[in-house]
């Protein structure tokens, strides 16, 4: 017996067959079993004989497990192990909760900062040593990553491992995954695991010179299978099926997509998040489906927020509302302080944000792509938002008010039980009264300066009183729609919270 933290992997390794084709020929799964409760888990073939079985028990005691194989060799083996107390930091994997927002699954809330680092994994080992250090105190909680290399501008070095085995015709072998390619990928999650960073895992993308592209239906589904298998077992995987699915709809049509969805359902029995990423911005995947856990889009017009909220009904991640840098595409060119206001806007609208830098780099070891080191100014700013929300946020920020409707469809603002953000955006008024509480009370009134970073106590003033058919307008007198008003600097990119007094 073997004892392990909950939510940490168990791995069975077993001797079978190296020969013929092992990844076509020979199936492999476990029951593992904890009173009435059984749950089954695919295994897979790490090649040179070896079979493993890896499985992540989600609650304490003790555990049995039996094995099934097409083969007798790895049929019926059994065992059992102790799943103990959770590593120190430690929480399970991120599930939906409150409709709109994430928590892992001890209850702890989460509130995704993400980035994106395409094809980080398939650098040289000392680039990706400095991509984990950057993550290590760049303040980020997610990261978007591809399975395969990407062939792009900026990014057409060959990758540290062929994803599959090459052949002894020299093409590579779309039926035999390459288990060097594979453990250092799932290497590279683990790390990441332990900085407590979830795995965006990026199944499929468009950007392709080596054939990835051209896999039969068949072939798909088998590595969409094996990837499931091998990884599963990692609490902090999130599974996308694509970047920029749409982009690939002319060799994996519509019922493809939605057929990956369910092998993924079949082969993690575990449950992590799923979603699928659009290209053009009018082609969002219908995120509706119910095998879709989240929404995850790319779109610049971050105040179409709480239209995307709404209508999906779903967390909603605008994991490109275009990226911090320099390079000659229009995306990848934004200014910080134009990437940091999407951010206060999404939040603030309801949803949450990716983060992405595209500097130009004499080596094109570009963020975005390679990671390596961050050279922009916005990751700050990212995460002093993520600090300043994780302090009082538990259940999700719901927008405040209509967010159709003024001042919101103009200024963001959202709450989460006592505590209450507004931004005011690129806008600028030198005092505000609008969304503040409706009665006197003791209150913390701060004024954020999103780019400074400052937190600072806010001016009150007397209330002013929206007027009753003026939009926009507003009068002395009446009956005002908050107790006190505040006094602004009158700049922009201001944001105020508003809290009970402790």
């Amino acid at each position: 017996m073997s004892d392990i933290a909950q939510w940490d992997i168990f791995e069975l390794r077993l001797d079978g067959p190296a020969d013929g084709n092992p990844y076509l020929e020979v199936s492999l799964s476990a029951r593992f079993a904890q009173g009435d409760r059984e749950i089954m888990v695919p295994g897979f073939y790490d090649g040179e004989g070896v079979y493993i079985v890896r499985f992540m028990p989600d609650s304490l005691g003790e555990w049995t497990y039996e094995t099934a194989s097409s083969v007798s060799a790895l049929s019926g083996k059994t065992g059992s192990f102790t799943a103990g107390e959770a590593a120190p930091g430690a929480h399970g994997p991120v599930k939906v909760a409150n409709q709109f927002h994430f928590a892992y699954a001890d209850g702890t809330p989460y509130l995704p900062f993400g980035t994106t680092c395409y094809a980080w994994t398939h650098q040289p080992l000392g680039l990706q040593a400095e991509t984990l250090e950057t993550l290590s105190t760049a303040g980020f909680n997610k990261i978007r990553m591809g399975v395969f290399p990407k062939d792009y501008p900026f990014n057409t070095n060959e990758p540290l491992y062929d994803v599959f085995e090459i052949g002894a015709n020299g093409q590579r072998d779309f039926d035999k995954p390459n288990p060097m390619a594979f453990r250092q990928f799932e290497t590279q999650v683990g790390k990441l695991r332990d900085l407590s960073i979830e795995a965006d895992i990026i199944i499929f993308h468009p950007y392709d010179r080596w054939g990835y592209c051209e896999m039969s239906a068949e072939q798909d589904n088998r590595y969409v299978a094996y990837l499931a298998a091998r990884l599963a077992a990692y609490r902090n995987v999130w599974w996308s099926l694509a970047n920029e699915y749409d982009f690939l709809l002319d060799v994996k049509p519509m019922e493809q997509w939605d057929r990956y969805f369910h092998i993924l359902e079949e082969n993690d029995p575990y449950g992590h998040l799923k979603s699928i990423h659009n290209g053009d911005v009018r082609m969002n995947y219908d995120h509706t489906k119910p095998w879709v856990t989240h929404v995850c889009i790319q779109n610049w017009d971050v105040k179409k927020t709480p239209d995307w909220r709404d209508g999906y009904g779903k967390p909603l991640i605008n994991d490109e509302p275009e990226y911090e840098g320099n390079i000659f595409p229009a995306w990848g060119n934004i200014s910080a302080q134009e990437l940091v206001h999407r951010f206060w806007i999404t939040l603030l609208r309801g949803g949450y944000a990716g983060h992405g830098e595209t500097f130009e780099h004499p080596e094109d070891i570009i963020w975005w792509a390679k990671g390596g080191k961050l050279h922009g100014e916005a990751w700050q700013r990212i995460a002093f938002l993520r600090k300043l929300l994780e302090e009082d946020v538990t259940l999700g920020l719901t927008p405040l008010g209509g967010t159709n409707s003024w001042p919101w469809s103009r200024m963001s603002a959202a709450e989460d039980e006592a505590v209450r953000y507004i931004y005011f955006g690129e806008h600028q008024p030198a005092q505000w009264t609008t969304g503040l509480p409706a009665e006197e009370g003791d209150y913390e009134v701060d004024l954020i300066d999103i780019w400074e970073m400052t937190i600072t106590p806010a001016e009150r003033i007397p209330p002013l009183v929206p007027h009753p058919t003026r939009h926009g307008g507003i009068v002395r007198g009446g009956k005002p729609d908050a107790a006190f008003g505040v006094r602004l600097p009158g700049r922009p990119h201001l944001a105020l919270r508003i809290r009970p007094a402790k």
